[in-house]
Formats: C-alpha cells, structure tokens, sequence
C-alpha cells in the first residue's frame, strides 16, 4: 500500500501508540499547560496593574530563581531515588493548593502583592522538584528509537496549552478579572491530580542511593565531562537569558497602542512552535541533532531581535511566532540528546541540571528583560537581547565543536544507551 505524501512531515505517532503512560501524560500535560498558562498571564498583568513597574513585573524571575535551582537540583536526585509517579502527583497537588492561593487572594476586595511574589517562588520550587520526574519518567516509558517524536509531541501537547492558556486569560482577565483566570488554573489541576494517579509506578533501580550532595555532584561531573551535554545546556541558558522577553509583553502592547493584543503575544510563540510540530515528522530521520540545537536557537535570538525593530502589531506577532519555530527546533534537538545519551542510574540527576538549563535561563531573562526596559525603553529590550542571544550562541557553537557533530549513530553514549535499554525491554506498552 502507498504511504500518504503527507506522512513524511506529520507528528510521528509511535509513542502515543506504544505506552499507555505516555497517552496519560499528554492529556496530562495539555489539561495542565492550559491552566498554569491561565495564571502565567495572569500573575504578571495583576502586578502591572498593582504596581505599574516592569522591573516588578521582572522581578519575578527573581524570586523564583533560589527555589528552582535548589529545588531542581534536590528534585532530579530525589527522582532517581523514590518512585516517580508518587513524586509527580504530589507536586502536582501542591502546585494546584498554590493556585488556589492566588484565587482566594485575587477575590479579596484589595488584592495584596507579596503573595503574588510568595506563590510565584513556590510554583517555582514544586517544578523544580517535579521536572526531572517527569522527564525522568519520560525516558523510561517510550522506547529508545522514538525519542525523537516523542519530544515532538510532547512539544505538541505544550504548545496547545501554550496558545489556548495566553489567548484566553487575556480576554478572561479583561472582562472576568484575574479571580476568573486564576480558577480555570485550579480546576485543571485537579483534573491534572485524577489523570496522574492512574500512571503506572516507577520505583527507582534496586541499588538506588538516597538523595545527598554527592550523588547530584556525581551526576554534574557526569555532565561537566560531556561536551555535547555541556553544549545543550549552555546555548539554552544563553538563549533564554538574553532573548527571554515575555515579562514585558504588556508594556510592547502600550507602546503599539495594541493592549488587546497581549494575550496574542504571548500565544505567538507557540503557534509557531505548534506549526513546526505538526510538520515535524522529518525529525524521526535526523541524527545531528546538535545542529538543530545551535540553528533554532538562532532563529530564535534573530526573530525576538526582529519584534523589537518593527512597529506593526502583527509583523511583531509574526516575529514572535518564528522564534517560538525557532525555540521548538532547538527543544527538540536537546530533548532528544539527553534522552539518546544519559544513562538510567543518572537520569533523574541530569534531569534536574536539565531543568535549570531551560528554567534558570528564563528567570534570569525576565530580570534582564524587566531591567533593561525600565533603564532603556522596552524595544531597545528586545532587540538587545536578541542580538547577544545570536553572538552568545555562535560562540558557543564554536568552543564546543562536538555539539556540531553530534550524531545518533556514532556517539558512544547514544549507542551504549541504546543497548542498554534494548537489553533490558524497559517500554510499557
């Protein structure tokens, strides 16, 4: 029978058919990206309107750095000695009593701020601490030779929360207020609690040891003596610190005289990102996934560059949606070489160096963002940013040559990761 001339670029579905858990956390993680958007959108425009300053706004990323980087870090080694599913579900708990905070504290006749700044650092430690579980877990449910489309899909399952969370809280905050936004957020947390108790268990490896500072300095020194690893890490950090822009989002919308459009804004990126995902069916074939590392995110410092230079409200909009295909390509390039290379025993350690990787870097850059826009006016912000973003990374492409070479075939790590997984039939189906 001929294959469909479609089938080369559409989402590769192996993974959805192959592991019942992986089906579970993709309505997971759609029902829990829509919700935690929701309030994404929201906390920032309540502290603009509480404070009218950028650098509060920015200073989100602030508070939240501390409890992410201890957290992060504490949370990849604890995934690697407790079982996964247990450590998913009660963050997830957690994360959905934060919300319900900032609802209570949004219906108050005068909504206080600190609290604001009190759940943000909470939310950011509770996904610290859960991150390296779920992509610990992620590793172990799909089989090795679908890595790739399982990052795509994932990716997938991101971006429809991404576009649909933005889009609607800025239209639910601007005729129902935040309180509104904010309980969309906690009913799709605990749809999210329901959906995570049916995965199945995941205890760690019999030997497994308890969490302590010298197991996540083994898994760091493991990382450290990895160009590849090392490189993925650094061009994401580099990317997000100086082209991480979202925080500001409000104040390009004054100065366009387009306040409808923030919720647009924010949903730009992913639409772009969900095109290049629907289209990604290449990505099974490709074996260098370094350069996709080093040229999406390029793409994505040259298009935040871009939004910054152009005054039309939907050129902007347009440049947004570029990097957010730009960002994509990147994501998928360093999904897949994590999951190709780290060995299970360390998976839940490198996991969590993996969340600061592409946590810490956007922290950072709503601080930078914020900072740059009070001292310099915001679209000098963007373009700033985004030019460092593509200088930073081709240097970084350049002392860390192996990231360029990478290849899924030929890397040892890959290949003896592959034959471990092969050896011991670890999919659930």
């Amino acid at each position: 029978m001929t294959s469909s001339p479609f089938a080369a670029i559409l989402p590769d579905l192996s993974p959805w058919r192959s592991s019942r858990d992986f089906r579970l956390l993709f309505v997971q993680g759609v029902v829990t990206f829509f919700g935690s958007f929701m309030a994404l959108i929201a906390l920032p425009l309540q502290i603009k309107e509480l404070t009218d300053s950028p650098l509060a706004v920015g200073a989100m990323g602030a508070v939240e750095l501390v409890p992410l980087v201890v957290l992060g870090l504490y949370g990849g080694a604890l995934a690697d000695a407790v079982d996964r599913r247990k450590l998913i579900l009660l963050t997830e708990a957690g994360l959905g009593l934060l919300a319900l905070v900032l609802l209570v504290n949004a219906l108050l006749p005068e909504p206080l701020l600190w609290p604001l700044y009190v759940v943000a650092a909470g939310v950011s430690g509770l996904a610290g601490l859960q991150r390296p579980a779920l992509d610990s877990f992620m590793a172990r449910i799909v089989p090795h030779d679908q890595l790739t489309a399982a990052a795509a899909l994932n990716a997938l399952r991101y971006q429809v929360g991404a576009i649909a969370g933005p889009a609607l809280a800025g239209v639910t905050v601007a005729y129902a207020g935040h309180a509104a936004a904010y309980a969309v957020t906690v009913a799709g947390f605990v749809l999210s609690v329901l959906i995570c108790a049916r995965l199945s268990p995941a205890p760690p490896s019999h030997d497994a040891e308890r969490p302590s500072l010298r197991g996540i300095l083994e898994g760091a020194r493991y990382a450290w003596s990895r160009p590849v690893l090392l490189g993925t890490y650094a061009v994401d950090l580099a990317a997000m610190f100086f082209a991480f822009p979202n925080t500001i989002f409000p104040f390009l919308a004054d100065e366009l005289d387009a306040t409808w459009a923030i919720g647009l804004m924010y949903a730009a990126g992913s639409v772009g990102s969900l095109l290049l995902g629907l289209t990604s069916g290449w990505a099974s074939r490709v074996r260098r996934h370094g350069l996709l590392v080093v040229f999406g995110a390029g793409v994505w410092g040259l298009a935040i560059a871009a939004a910054g230079w152009f005054t039309d409200i939907w050129v902007v909009l347009l440049c947004l949606a570029v990097a957010g295909a730009g960002d994509m390509l990147s994501g998928l390039g360093r999904s897949t070489i994590w999951n190709q290379t780290i060995p299970e025993e360390l998976r839940g350690r490198l996991a969590g160096i993996e969340v600061l990787s592409y946590s810490v870097g956007p922290q950072l850059g709503q601080l930078r963002a914020g900072a740059v826009a009070g001292w310099t006016g915001t679209r000098s912000a963007f373009w700033s940013g985004g030019l460092a973003c593509v200088a930073s990374v081709a240097l970084l492409a350049a002392v860390l040559p192996k990231l360029i070479t990478y290849d899924a075939t030929t890397d040892e790590d890959a290949r003896r990761r592959r034959a471990a997984k092969e050896a011991s039939g670890a999919t659930t189906a």
